[in-house]
């Protein structure tokens, strides 16, 4: 069993930076990858950012430029991914899932954390 559990969510001015962290916790042995995912209220989740464990990184255009991700294993007993976010835009509110895979088919969800941006 996984366990993931987010922090670093809230509510921040346009233009500021928030940080998101995600700690994977349990039989985390040959994990593949960890990543970002965003839902807004009313759309699809997407995925926002992710990185494999062999350091290749992907981001969605919208937050090119703007937002890193960046991960940490500690003695393949835990594994941590963080997303730094700068220059926020009112468009990026919504809820940030963590996401931890090791096949299409086998991967495991946070319990979800706000990010909320205000004009």
């Amino acid at each position: 069993q996984v366990e993931l559990v987010e922090s670093g969510g809230g509510l921040v001015q346009a233009g500021g930076s928030l940080r998101l962290a995600c700690e994977a916790s349990g039989s985390i042995f040959g994990i593949a990858g960890m990543g970002w995912y965003r839902q807004a209220p009313g759309k699809q989740r997407e995925l926002v950012a992710r990185v494999t464990s062999g350091g290749v990184r992907n981001y969605a255009d919208s937050v090119k430029g703007r937002f890193t991700i960046s991960t940490i294993s500690r003695d393949g007993a835990k594994s941590e991914v963080y997303l730094q976010m700068n220059s926020l835009k009112s468009e990026d509110t919504a809820v940030y899932y963590c996401n931890a895979w090791w096949s299409p088919f086998d991967n495991y969800w946070g319990q979800g954390t706000q990010v909320t941006v205000s004009s």
